[in-house]
């Protein structure tokens, strides 16, 4: 199992906990120099991706995913590995800039490299796509995911109708070509009334689901999460004929917690098409989280939504 930090984001603050992400075995990756400017998916010329990263010695702000040289110095590229300490900026922007609930609205997004705060144009393909989005409502009632669309200036764009007033956290997953993948927090506010009902109370839901043409169970190991312990989610899915990958992989998860401060981002770890499915979580804190998790049958994508409360350990012994 391999450890990275983009399974586990804190919101709020935005800082990184440590967390369990299976990455894909393989990503698809566009090559040359890094500001090139970028294709969209479905015209691009794309390779395997590795770790490897080729850093100009003179310059080692230029950085490609394929050997060559410099084009500012001409010096010849060597390989090295990604700097994993170092995070993106993204600048959202909304237009209009105050959207009313219940009409159209347009996202927009800048991602800047961390050495020099250019703009980045380059993305690998992560799940068979350049950007994944997730938005969440602040009663945690509207959810979202989705993959905005790249222009060729290396921005991206969603369109969105945000449903009701009041606050949004959205969740960008992202590979910026020569540098790490990428799960970028933003917070967003849309004016109007908001009544005490929009903001979320939780309590624990592990009843099965009926979605879309599924139907869902889930339990968990142990039956009673800890903050801070390792958690097993498992799911039992049928039918299984038609049940078929989506994006890449045989389910996609968002954990969030009631407060939204946290937000969970994460793929199976044990998965082959059949009924049983296994997650492994790590739930930072005593609250409770909102689990969607994704699969598809037949084309067809569903969704189903649990709720688990997370206790401290010593909650647990005390028996509370």
């Amino acid at each position: 199992m391999r450890f990275d930090r983009r399974d586990l984001i804190k919101l709020g603050a935005g800082a990184a906990l440590a967390g369990v992400l299976k990455l894909p075995a393989a990503f698809a990756q566009q090559t040359g120099e890094l500001n090139a400017p970028v294709r969209p998916s479905g015209a691009a010329q794309q390779q395997s991706a590795t770790d490897t990263v080729y850093v100009c010695p003179m310059d080692p702000d230029v950085r490609s995913t394929s050997p060559g040289v410099c084009p500012r110095c001409g010096m010849t590229l060597v390989a090295g590995i990604p700097d994993y300490a170092s995070e993106y900026r993204m600048e959202v922007t909304l237009t209009p800039p105050a959207p009313k609930p219940g009409e159209k609205a347009k996202i927009g997004f800048a991602i800047f490299d961390p050495w020099k705060n250019r703009p980045v144009i380059n993305f690998q393909v992560v799940h068979e796509k350049l950007f994944h989005l997730f938005l969440v409502s602040q009663d945690l009632q509207f959810f979202v995911h989705d993959h905005p669309i790249a222009n060729p200036d290396g921005t991206f764009t969603y369109n969105v109708v945000f449903p009701k007033a009041g606050m949004y956290r959205l969740l960008a997953d992202i590979y910026p070509a020569g540098g790490t993948p990428q799960l970028i927090p933003k917070t967003l506010f849309i004016p109007g009334a908001v009544s005490a009902s929009q903001t979320a109370s939780l309590v624990g839901d592990y009843l099965p689901k009926n979605t879309e043409n599924m139907h869902v169970e889930m339990t968990s190991d142990p039956a009673q999460p800890i903050a801070g312990m390792k958690t097993l989610l498992y799911y039992r899915v049928a039918p299984v004929d038609g049940f078929e990958q989506y994006l890449g992989a045989w389910a996609h998860m968002l954990a969030a917690s009631d407060d939204l401060v946290d937000l969970i981002h994460t793929h199976p770890t044990l998965a082959d098409g059949g009924p049983q499915l296994q997650f492994d979580m790590i739930l930072p804190r005593p609250r409770t989280y909102r689990i969607w998790t994704q699969f598809q049958r037949k084309g067809v994508v569903n969704t189903a939504r649990f709720d688990v409360p997370v206790r401290t350990l010593d909650d647990t012994f005390h028996g509370n």
